[in-house]
């Protein structure tokens, strides 16, 4: 596993044989939005005198939408219940996009539409399926991705390799011949157990956990360093 991105700015060839499909994941490599997440989880948690830490934000990271709130509620105590956990949050993050500029990491969509280059295209996203439509509509990325999964969609997200999984099937593309583009530890063990090869971008705003590079194929700096097979 490749734990070193080389000197910023260099070209990097996946390893491997050719690559049918590109799956990215949304925040923190489409979207430079894990900084809304802390945001509005750490306003949900101080309205009830509460406070959340970087594991806590971390074990959140590709969680489907009831597993997430229903973290928050237990470790929080808060007196909502886990579906109105997830009611405020979701709507808190589907406000900003269409409320605020979109968080883009600079380059990132220019970089995505030039990595593609015709290939089968998937976001494989912890988010619930409103915040990835508000993000593809203010990312104006509706034209280059052929199918969404959200952890929502399927029995158990990241980690779990259940949304890299489902995009590969919506895709018609074995996962072998798929790469999935991450930002997070969760992510990258996600994708690997569903068989596909993991290129980690490390986000800028909130690093990926200790174990991300090690565990991945290929580290870049930024996604227009990468080249594909």
């Amino acid at each position: 596993m490749a734990a070193d991105p080389g000197p910023a700015g260099r070209r990097r060839l996946l390893p491997g044989g050719p690559v049918d499909a590109v799956v990215f994941d949304l925040d923190g490599v489409l979207a430079d939005s894990e900084v809304w997440w802390h945001e509005v989880r750490d306003d949900l948690a101080a309205v009830h005198g509460r406070a959340l830490d970087a594991a806590d934000h971390e074990d959140c990271i590709g969680l489907s939408s009831p597993a997430w709130s229903t973290l928050l509620a237990e470790r929080l105590d808060l007196p909502l219940s886990a579906e109105e956990i997830q009611r405020v949050v979701v709507g808190a993050m589907v406000a900003r996009y269409r409320q605020r500029p979109a968080p883009v990491i600079p380059g990132a969509i220019p970089a995505a539409r030039a990595l593609v280059d015709g290939r089968a295209v998937a976001i494989a996203s912890g988010s619930h399926p409103a915040i990835i439509a508000a993000a593809v509509a203010a990312l104006e990325i509706g034209d280059l991705v052929d199918a969404v999964v959200s952890a929502d969609d399927v029995a158990a997200g990241k980690p779990a390799p259940d949304v890299y999984l489902l995009a590969a099937r919506r895709l018609g593309v074995d996962p072998a011949r798929a790469v999935a583009i991450e930002d997070s530890r969760n992510g990258v063990q996600a994708a690997h157990s569903a068989g596909m090869r993991v290129v980690l971008v490390p986000n800028g705003s909130i690093p990926p956990a200790p174990g991300a590079r090690e565990a991945a194929d290929l580290v870049v700096g930024h996604l227009s360093e990468l080249e594909l097979p």
